[in-house]
């Protein structure tokens, strides 16, 4: 017994449909396409919302109200406990550490900071933007926060 003879009993190519060669072959003449009509023609692809000329469902809906997705500014978020658990205590929070330690993903997207969390370590903190609850905690830590030019999301 031979490898290929097992494959070839199994079937590993499937032989192709033969169109048009007849009517016995049950796809001559029309060849499975029909009689006229646009799907008939050579080239013939129907897009996906076609309804037969009936106007489609996209253009019959109402479109209403504004989706603000589009204009809003996409902006990573940093809370308080993670610099807590992540920086040492003197330690400069900027966006070249926070990509090192992984807490945030994207280098040139703008980054805010949020109050979540109590911080006992002096660091200073360089983001885009930050919450009053943040800014107060930072404070209080006795660390600084410099808020960076605002930087386009997206």
């Amino acid at each position: 017994m031979n490898l290929q003879e097992i494959l070839s009993a199994a079937g590993p190519h499937k032989r192709s449909k033969r169109i048009g060669r007849g009517r016995g072959s049950g796809k001559g003449k029309t060849s499975g396409r029909g009689h006229k009509g646009y799907g008939q023609r050579a080239g013939s692809k129907v897009r996906a919302t076609f309804e037969g000329g009936q106007n489609p469902l996209v253009r019959r809906i109402p479109k209403r109200g504004f989706n603000n997705a589009q204009f809003a500014e996409l902006v990573q978020i940093v809370n308080i406990q993670d610099l807590q658990r992540a920086f040492e205590d003197g330690g400069i929070v900027d966006v070249k550490a926070l990509l090192e330690k992984g807490l945030i993903d994207h280098p040139n997207m703008a980054v805010k900071l949020l109050g979540e969390g109590e911080l006992t370590r002096k660091l200073t903190v360089r983001v885009s933007r930050a919450s009053l609850a943040a800014a107060e905690k930072v404070a209080t830590a006795g660390g600084t926060l410099e808020l960076s030019p605002r930087k386009k999301g997206n």
